[in-house]
């Protein structure tokens, strides 16, 4: 069976569950030795043995994403072991406060910065070099309808979606000479913890998963994808160019 991901390295933030965990898992099994990142020891291990029925490997990294130094020196380790990353998987994310701007504290606020934003900046900092030492480094980068929608109650995290997507662009317009190729993905609804928490009322089985996703971020994260600077729209399985005006 082809395994589109042989050989190859994948960093997933937020890999202990969600869509991380699902896309560690599709990466794994698609032949890539994952580095997870999650913030919980036990789900991490839990992650590892289930990568490890499938045939797969794992890097196991406990750490908390506003860790800054601690990303620096992840790409640091990464490149001693490897000298290379294949692909980067910034999936790691929270919700933040829904509640009118006038009354987000300045603690939560800086909290979903620091999380959706700096967080993939700084690995987009640390992990640049080894990208570029790929044959075919590949970015991704989870965004959110909530980036354009600007639904009202919603603002720190549109806001930090919106930056996602500026922070991805920003970034494959910098790489465009090079092997690298950078997506942002809107998910839409999945069944998730973030979205029962922003939708208490909603029925979970009438959403599609992180697992349905996941086949697509293994697509995007092999070395035949040939999109950069664009959104992959889950639930309309298309992708689509950011318009801007002007």
């Amino acid at each position: 069976m082809s395994k589109p991901l042989e050989n190859r390295i994948a960093l997933v933030t937020g890999a202990s569950r969600g869509i991380g965990r699902a896309a560690a898992l599709a990466f794994a099994k698609a032949g890539a030795h994952v580095v997870a990142v999650a913030r919980t020891q036990g789900a991490l291990e839990e992650l590892d043995d289930e990568i490890r029925e499938l045939g797969g490997a794992a890097t196991l990294v406990p750490v908390d994403i506003k860790d800054f130094p601690a990303l620096d020196r992840l790409g640091a380790a990464i490149h001693e072991r490897w000298g290379k990353l294949d692909i980067f998987l910034g999936n790691a994310g929270v919700l933040g406060p829904l509640t009118p701007l006038g009354h987000v504290e300045p603690k939560d606020w800086d909290n979903v910065l620091a999380v959706n934003v700096t967080a993939n900046w700084r690995l987009v900092r640390s992990l640049d070099p080894l990208l570029r030492a790929s044959d075919a480094g590949r970015a991704i980068l989870i965004s959110s309808g909530a980036s354009w929608k600007r639904t009202a109650y919603w603002g720190p995290y549109s806001v930090s979606k919106a930056a996602v997507d500026a922070l991805g662009c920003t970034y494959a317009a910098e790489t465009a000479t090079t092997p690298i190729k950078v997506m942002m993905v809107n998910p839409g609804p999945l069944r998730t913890r973030m979205r029962e928490t922003a939708m208490p009322g909603e029925d979970p089985m009438s959403l599609q998963t992180p697992d349905d996703l996941a086949p697509h971020l293994v697509e995007m994260a092999s070395p035949a994808w040939a999109e950069t600077g664009k959104l992959f729209d889950f639930p309309t399985r298309s992708v689509k160019s950011f318009q801007f005006p002007g």
